[in-house]
């Protein structure tokens, strides 16, 4: 399909650059089913959804893989920004380098100089290698569990570059760019949708009948690029490590048998239940790697509705809502959504999303 039939006009004042105070005072618009559009709240949710329903999160733990590095070669320094987005082994990691013009083969990077501390000691990397589109391989100087705690204690979160690009990285975010249930580190980018929940919404939740169950997707960095191809089928998605465990496949399965409804909170864990259900929609654990990429004309087999925030034009995830509730049915959605200031991306508004009639 012809990637600017997914085009629309987003002003900048709609970009949300601060969360809500309260994690679940979030916006959320309820899309169908019969093309409905109903304006809600977050906390809402326990009456859109039904007994016997089962929410599926994703638990990943985004880790602060947002690094400023000096690049030093002879007596030459050069600052240079890093986004880790892909761990290679224990010791090495793909990264997105600003600017990338900057850097050689064999450069030697230090990271630290701003004033952190990382008590192991000094962390330096060599780039091994540079690829296409300012992407660099980094080889560390340490490795495994020390390499993690020197990241953590060197990096920032890494917010998505509309955010911070616009007011930089606060102290907060490291707290309010997590959602109350991450678990497993990995990502280096949130599972946006997840950051509306608060522990009370999920009592309420659970008051109402509908349980929930966790899955593992660790996000990368390739959901913040474009879609530049002209046409759907000439992109390809970045890879991202997922895993369904075998209790939470049987707990999905009996859900469904008992006439509940499989709600996916973000395409992160729609993606990895899509790519781990059968042909027949039959849940089965899955580990690896996925990429999944879901465009209108795609036949849903593991989701029967999506919880999402609002999506940036032309992106991937605006296909995939597309896709699952209807290109003319979005398009109509996000046109309310922009009339009634919704806000949209990472820190914005949610919508609730019916699939479209078949």
């Amino acid at each position: 399909m012809r990637t600017d039939l997914f085009d629309f006009d987003l002003p900048a004042s709609a970009i949300a650059l601060e969360p809500v105070t309260s994690r679940d005072e979030a916006r959320l618009l309820a899309v169908g089913p019969g093309d409905d559009l109903d304006d809600r709240h977050v906390r809402d949710l326990p009456d859109l959804l039904r007994p016997g329903d089962v929410l599926v999160l994703n638990d990943t733990r985004v880790i602060r893989s947002a690094l400023i590095g000096e690049r030093l070669r002879g007596d030459n320094r050069a600052r240079v920004s890093f986004n880790l987005h892909k761990r290679v082994d224990e010791s090495r990691w793909m990264a997105f380098a600003q600017p990338a013009k900057r850097l050689a083969v064999g450069d030697r990077i230090r990271f630290g100089h701003d004033g952190r501390v990382c008590f192991l000691g000094t962390l330096d990397a060599t780039v091994s290698s540079i690829g296409g589109g300012g992407e660099v391989e980094l080889s560390f100087s340490m490795h495994s569990a020390y390499l993690d705690e020197a990241i953590e204690a060197l990096g920032d979160p890494p917010l998505p570059p509309y955010i911070a690009s616009k007011r930089g990285v606060s102290a907060e975010d490291a707290e309010r760019y997590q959602t109350v249930y991450a678990r497993r580190h990995g990502s280096v980018a949130a599972p946006t949708a997840g950051l509306h929940f608060t522990d009370d919404l999920f009592a309420m939740l659970e008051a109402r009948g509908v349980s929930r169950q966790f899955v593992t997707l660790h996000v990368g960095a390739g959901t913040f690029l474009p879609v530049k191809a002209e046409d759907t089928e000439q992109h390809r998605m970045h890879p991202e490590w997922g895993e369904v465990s075998a209790a939470t496949a049987s707990a999905l399965a009996a859900a469904r048998s008992a006439g509940g409804r499989i709600v996916a909170v973000g395409t992160t864990s729609l993606r990895l239940l899509e790519s781990s259900v059968t042909d027949a929609g039959e849940f089965r654990p899955f580990t690896g790697e996925t990429s999944i990429f879901i465009t209108p004309g795609y036949r849903f087999r593991a989701v029967d509705l999506l919880m999402t925030n609002f999506h940036t034009p032309r992106s991937t995830l605006f296909m995939l809502v597309a896709a699952f509730s209807g290109l003319e049915t979005m398009q109509r959605a996000y046109a309310h959504a922009l009339r009634s200031g919704y806000r949209f991306y990472s820190y914005g508004d949610a919508c609730l999303l019916h699939p479209a009639k078949q």
